[in-house]
């Protein structure tokens, strides 16, 4: 892979006074393989320096023997890799689920997969296995898994335990209602493996949408977020609690916001955006719809629709505006699925909902932008994994040739937009970059993850990750520096 270092000195030039070079400190590639899922990090081998772990994958339903991979985060050499029966979409999450102090791995992903293996070495803790032919709600229960949430132990065993969604059938044809199965949100024991307690989405609809689990100030519920629907499908955005999940009924739920022949597919985000204490909702349906919704009352504070268009990707928080609330970086798509026509690159005002800033790079992105404050100027920039060609081209039939992956920061104080790294034959359309401080130097580093381009966007014949450290001072917490957040549960967290 052809890495742009020119770009990258440009880039510190112009951002940074650092004297710390800034450099790509390796590269890996792999055969064959790809993702859909976004790197995550924690300190596997105990060196205090974090590791990576993705998911990944060759065909969507077939065997792969580098479907789990866990990269050491000094060197990028494997620590282990776990094979998977098909394509890991889900990214990880890290609990002790074995009690040797080490952060362990769970990550799910098409086809029923869904594994916690042991941080060390990558050995199958447990698995799930479908076995529920003729149980009234997991009967349901074959189909995919995304992201989980880690909630508090349930089964007094001392250690958290897991929510996980299961739903979307991939036999199921686009408009079509027949093969349509309701999603299970399961209660997951995390030492064991055993499903605690299940039930369908309250409207008997598929879901794709990882469950959110959070609390509110002086509360002491235990609420999820859940979402159903499709591309194609109606759907809502539900409220519901822990206990009755519990207690199987679901049915219960509080319906937020619906969408006719959309649903709820990317995961919200929560952050106190009226200065309450509460936590309030961001959400986004597939038709492309921003809503803010009050955690106190579950009044909508404000919504914006985005005509002809649509979106599967999470918004991130960050302070993009230079006031004290936090705002709203989206992804857009414009067209319907699967023929988008190109993206856009929004900012929402986190107080008012009115675009602040609108941008059109790159064509289709399911990826989200990665939030912090490059220059050292009190606002916060993205970073963004974009694909570039002609966005009128058939997905199917684009060349290598006019191909290229950027990785591209935006900054919206003065509307500069920069090239970090260009790689000619590349994309990336899933996978969100990770910002953060691997080895505790108070310096940025980034990891981004491309992907080899022969034909079909969506598929996969080989793949790279590169981790680049920066000159960049990290002088504040980052909060939105991965897919679903810092701390990877969706909550843009203040402290």
């Amino acid at each position: 892979m052809r890495v742009s270092l020119l770009m990258l000195t440009l880039w510190m030039i112009i951002i940074s006074c650092s004297k710390k070079e800034t450099e790509v400190t390796w590269t890996k590639s792999f055969y064959q393989i790809g993702s859909q899922s976004s790197p995550r990090l924690a300190d596997l081998n105990q060196d205090d320096i974090l590791d990576i772990v993705i998911g990944a994958g060759t065909s969507e339903l077939g065997f792969c023997e580098q479907g789990i991979l866990a990269l050491d985060g000094a060197t990028g050499d494997t620590l282990w890799t776990q094979t998977t029966d098909a394509q890991v979409v889900g990214s990880a999450r890290f609990l002790d689920m074995n009690g040797d102090a080490t952060p362990d791995v769970l990550i799910g992903g098409r086809a029923g997969t869904l594994k916690a293996l042991s941080g060390i070495d990558g050995q199958v803790l447990w698995k799930y296995e479908y076995s529920y032919e003729d149980h009234p709600i997991l009967q349901y229960a074959r189909y995919n898994f995304y992201n989980s949430s880690i909630v508090p132990d349930q089964d007094e065993d001392g250690i958290e335990d897991i929510l996980a969604i299961n739903g979307g059938n991939w036999d199921a044809a686009p408009h079509d209602m027949s093969d349509r199965w309701p999603g299970v949100l399961m209660l997951i024991s995390s030492a064991r493996g055993t499903i605690l307690a299940a039930d369908t989405m309250p409207d008997g609809a598929e879901s794709y949408m990882s469950p959110i689990y959070f609390t509110q100030p002086d509360d002491a519920t235990d609420y999820i977020l859940i979402g159903s629907g499709g591309e194609t499908q109606s759907g809502s955005l539900y409220l519901t609690t822990l206990d009755d999940l519990k207690q199987q009924e679901l049915s219960r739920a509080k319906r937020l916001l619906s969408e006719q022949h959309h649903g709820y597919i990317a995961p919200p985000a929560l952050v106190d955006l009226d200065q309450d204490t509460y936590l309030d909702i961001l959400s986004v349906s597939h038709a492309g719809t921003i809503t803010a919704t009050s955690g106190k009352n579950l009044e909508t504070l404000w919504s914006q629709t985005f005509e002809d268009s649509e979106s599967s990707t999470q918004l991130t928080v960050g302070h993009f505006t230079g006031d004290k609330t936090p705002d709203v970086f989206a992804i857009i798509n414009s067209g319907t699925w699967p023929a988008y026509t190109g993206s856009r690159e929004i900012v929402l005002d986190g107080e008012t909902g009115e675009i602040a800033y609108a941008d059109s790079v790159g064509c289709i992105i399911f990826s989200n932008g990665a939030a912090a404050d490059l220059n050292g100027d009190g606002w916060d920039e993205i970073l963004l994994s974009v694909t570039d060609y002609d966005c009128a081209t058939d997905f199917k039939e684009i060349s290598s040739d006019s191909m290229s992956n950027k990785l591209m920061t935006f900054n919206f104080r003065d509307g500069q937009v920069l090239v970090i790294q260009e790689t000619p034959k590349f994309k990336n359309i899933f996978s969100t970059p990770w910002v953060g401080d691997i080895d505790g130097d108070k310096y940025l580093d980034i990891i981004h993850c491309q992907y080899f381009h022969f034909n079909n966007i969506y598929e996969f014949i080989g793949s790279s990750m590169s981790r680049i450290s920066t000159g960049i001072r990290i002088k504040k917490p980052l909060r939105w520096g991965a897919y679903m957040g810092s701390r990877y549960d969706g909550i843009y967290h203040e402290r």
